[in-house]
């Protein structure tokens, strides 16, 4: 396996993973591609049992992602904006990567990285900055970041049109209903967003060949 794709949104088939299939596609490279929808997956319990090998011993479905990122020559992680912040099972995932860094080992040193951020303001987008962190927390190199326009659960939860509380009435104001032109515009409408995933994806599947033919 050459690159790693994890999608975090807790939708398995929504905009957060066709941008990392995006950007995976675009290396022009073999890659796996994991989603985290409907995993069971914890934050760190700060056991230290992972200090004497740098493994986690928590048994959950983390320990199959993380040997995954471990093997892995370039890791694509995409997360959705929950409440302003990262998605909770994405920063669990990264949290959990802490297991990778004591006695100076850093098992994840070195690997590419490129960073997905679906929603939460293309300006300064508090998704992007924690996962670029925590891989550079890793000593990772930071490829390149993509910002994707999402859109909230307010669109399809059911009560959206009327919820004063919800995103689609701060946008679009009180509805009789949502109709698709209420919709912020699919991952394949939006020009920028595919354009930054294969601008990132281009260049890190030429990065990825060319260190190979550099191997001795």
């Amino acid at each position: 396996m050459t690159a790693l794709g994890i999608s975090a949104s807790g939708r398995k088939d929504g905009i957060t993973s066709e941008a990392v299939r995006a950007v995976l596609e675009a290396t022009g490279e073999p890659y796996e591609y994991v989603s985290l929808a409907g995993l069971q997956i914890g934050g760190c319990r700060g056991c230290t049992r992972c200090a004497a090998d740098n493994r986690c011993k928590v048994k959950d479905d983390w320990l199959m992602v993380g040997e995954k990122m471990v093997t892995a020559e370039a890791i694509v992680f995409g997360a959705p904006c929950y409440y302003g912040t990262i998605n909770a099972i994405g920063h669990a995932c990264l949290e959990r990567t802490f297991c990778f860094r004591h006695r100076e080992v850093f098992c994840l040193a070195g690997k590419f990285g490129i960073a997905i951020g679906v929603d939460g303001g293309e300006e300064n987008s508090p998704v992007l900055g924690f996962i670029r962190r925590m891989m550079a927390s890793n000593l990772m190199v930071v490829v390149d970041t993509v910002y994707v326009n999402g859109y909230s659960q307010c669109y399809t939860c059911g009560f959206g049109a009327g919820c004063a509380a919800g995103g689609v009435v701060k946008r679009h104001g009180f509805l009789e209903c949502i109709d698709l032109e209420h919709f912020p515009p699919r991952f394949d409408e939006q020009e920028t967003a595919n354009y930054q995933a294969y601008k990132a994806g281009k260049t890190l599947g030429s990065i990825l060949r060319a260190r190979r033919e550099q191997s001795p």
